[in-house]
């Protein structure tokens, strides 16, 4: 695979090169934050922070997407009749997502993209993306990828993969979109054996560095009634608020929820994203909801994630070790207590 080094002023030129001939997205100043924006020449890029304020999963699933436009004007010969809304799935790349947001990506597929239903709009972006990662130097306190199956450097979900070398940027090449792209990317030059080992020794040593772990051997052995039922589900996270921060910076959380709004005469049919954190989300219309207490809400997110999506697929858990959801958690609930409560009990022979 093709190795190149580019100076950090050739990396942010390329990238903004690149933006001229098709729709690329970086991580960038927004106020107080970085977050991920599509690139127009003018962007403050911040290739430093470790985690964006959200994933890049709205680069391949918006926030709010026009789902289809009707019109509610008798006048209109095709009155009250939906036509689906013009959508853009050119080609595109998202340049400097950490590993853990590109393995989010392979984790979700299976929901949008299954042999009983294929989701066209988060495939055809999907297809159309090629993911160029960032490898993490120095890991955060809440970071616990190498528990979940990624790591700092893990090519897992991606096209290419960038190492910062200090002055330096090293770009490899995972697959072919990954080769395409760097034939195509301005600038730099062939990386030489030094470079190569210099950034094989980074990797190594930001692995020894993930400083949080979670054990989720016991996960599978145990029943699901059994842990549904297990009564520290109450004692240890009532205390959640169901802002639904956690779930709206997850990369591998999916929810959402269909309205129509209309204006005057039009009307459009939108996707937005949702939370199971929201009590709205699963209340019925008679009113009843099955989830009615905060922990039952809170119980439902730990159970999709590391019980329910491993029956389902036989893969996971529908994690990647980030570490955003105990970040932003007013309550401070910590994901990696709740995975440590189940993996215990399911050792205790439930």
């Amino acid at each position: 695979m093709t190795r190149k080094v580019y100076t950090k002023e050739e990396w942010q030129s390329a990238v903004t090169r690149l933006a001229e001939n098709r729709r690329v997205f970086a991580p960038a100043k927004e106020k107080q934050y970085t977050a991920f924006k599509k690139v127009n020449g003018q962007n403050d890029f911040d290739f430093d922070t470790l985690k964006t304020r959200l994933s890049p999963k709205g680069a391949v699933f918006p926030q709010s997407e026009r789902m289809f436009e009707f019109s509610l004007n008798p006048q209109d010969a095709d009155s009250g009749i939906m036509h689906e809304a013009p959508k853009g799935h050119e080609p595109q790349v998202v340049f400097g997502l950490r590993p853990c947001d590109a393995m989010s990506f392979k984790l979700v597929q299976p929901n949008f993209d299954n042999a009983e239903y294929r989701d066209p709009w988060w495939t055809d972006r999907y297809e159309a993306t090629t993911f160029v990662g960032l490898g993490c130097n120095q890991p955060r306190q809440t970071c616990f990828c190498t528990s979940v199956g990624s790591g700092p450097f893990s090519e897992k979900g991606l096209d290419a993969i960038a190492y910062d070398l200090g002055d330096d940027i090293l770009l490899k090449a995972v697959t072919e979109k990954g080769e395409e792209l760097l034939k195509t990317l301005e600038g730099g030059k062939e990386a030489a054996d030094e470079a190569v080992k210099a950034a094989e020794h980074l990797a190594q040593e930001a692995e020894k560095n993930v400083p949080s772990a979670v054990e989720t051997d016991g996960l599978k052995d145990v029943g699901e009634k059994a842990l549904f039922d297990a009564d520290f589900w109450k004692e240890n996270f009532d205390g959640c608020i169901n802002c639904g921060a956690c779930t709206y910076a997850c990369p591998t959380c999916w929810c959402f929820d269909i309205q129509d709004e209309t204006y005057k005469g039009d009307g459009l049919r939108m996707r937005n994203w949702d939370s199971c954190m929201f009590p709205l989300f699963t209340k019925h219309g008679m009113g009843h909801n099955p989830r009615g207490d905060k922990y039952m809400r809170v119980r439902q997110r730990f159970m999709h994630k590391f019980k329910y999506y491993l029956e389902k697929y036989n893969e996971g858990p529908l994690c990647v070790g980030c570490g955003r959801c105990v970040d932003v958690c007013p309550a401070n609930i910590d994901i990696r207590e709740a995975v440590r409560l189940m993996n215990h009990y399911s050792k205790q022979g439930h």
